[in-house]
């Protein structure tokens, strides 16, 4: 593959047809706005050792530092917030592997809204331990299942409750999205923005913001090989279902994008770059040595895509979004690769 560098300006007709509806930059700002009282403006961090060893200028927004652990806050803060007050007594049910669970349970907490998780039985126990912690109830699924909203869907109809669904509601991908938009006020222009990917929220708030402020930077997701429904969902150029991924990348298991979120991110993102297991461990040890943060395996990936090819984006000004610092110490890595 060619170089970004070789590439030039992004063009009217975009990458695949054309642009398909960008979340509007006004509905970023007032998200931002709405999330501002209790989201953190997470730090941007810089490595020597990574910039010499990728060859380029590489920025690091560290959404580890946000509270609950991940970015996933952003998003759950302003969804509840929109929840309207006559709504409120019936509560919100959730379904995730951890971060999101644990986001939309501090955002109860904080907002004074009942919240059910419903988590895989295998779920990271610090992400557990999270959204325990926020007060929140938890009911468990069968790990590996491909269905996992069954349940949850079953008590939103008994109870009328609110189901924040971790990527395709649009006040969640609002909420996501005011990551780029707070990184741009605090760097400028980029060459390129990485963004781990599993449903595609992220990323569709993401290079929403970019493509409003920073047309010129081109968004480049990441996900595991393991789990790369994405990947072969732009491949397909429709929606492709995997089985139940099994990855070190616990918060990057989904078996397909949103079907909104695709709809975004094919308009808007260039290329979706995979990485191996092998690779995302390697990653992690590397920003949670360098970068000073700790990282999950989720939370690496784009310096895993940066350290895997670091050729494609040499002299570049390069943006990665450090999505989670949720690690799990209870489930190790795979040892590091020999030097």
């Amino acid at each position: 593959m060619a170089p970004f560098s070789s590439f030039g300006r992004w063009g009217v007709d975009r990458y695949r047809g054309g642009v398909t509806d960008p979340i509007p930059l006004a509905d970023l700002e007032a998200a931002l706005l709405r999330i501002s009282t209790e989201a953190v403006v997470t730090p941007v961090v810089r490595s020597d050792a990574l910039d010499e060893a990728v060859g380029a200028e590489v920025l690091c927004k560290a959404e580890s530092e946000q509270r609950a652990g991940a970015f996933k806050f952003r998003g759950a803060f302003n969804r509840l917030s929109m929840i309207p007050d006559d709504d409120r007594h019936r509560g919100v049910v959730a379904v995730s592997s951890g971060n999101h669970g644990a986001a939309v349970a501090l955002a109860g907490r904080i907002l004074g809204i009942a919240v059910t998780v419903h988590i895989p039985e295998d779920a990271p126990v610090a992400k557990r331990r999270l959204i325990e912690e926020a007060g929140a109830e938890i009911r468990t699924f069968p790990a590996g299942t491909g269905d996992r909203e069954s349940g949850a869907r079953a008590q939103v109809a008994e109870t009328g409750a609110t189901f924040v669904h971790p990527f395709e509601d649009p006040h969640v991908m609002r909420g996501q999205g005011t990551t780029a938009l707070e990184f741009h006020g605090q760097v400028g222009p980029l060459d390129v923005l990485l963004v781990p990917m599993s449903g595609g929220g992220l990323m569709a708030g993401c290079a929403s913001a970019m493509y409003h402020l920073d047309p010129g930077c081109r968004m480049v997701g990441v996900e595991p090989a393991l789990a790369d429904d994405t990947r072969q969902s732009f491949e397909a150029g429709r929606r492709v279902f995997i089985d139940p991924p099994r990855t070190i990348a616990d918060g990057l298991a989904v078996v397909a994008p949103g079907k909104r979120t695709l709809s975004i991110n094919r308009g808007l993102v260039a290329e979706v770059r995979t990485v191996t297991e092998q690779q995302i461990s390697d990653a992690t040890r590397f920003a949670n040595a360098e970068l000073g943060v700790t990282l999950e395996p989720s939370g690496a990936v784009g310096i895993a895509a940066l350290l895997d090819d670091p050729g494609a984006f040499a002299g570049l000004r390069v943006g990665v979004i450090l999505s989670g610092g949720n690690l799990d110490p209870d489930r190790l890595l795979p040892p590091p690769t020999a030097a």
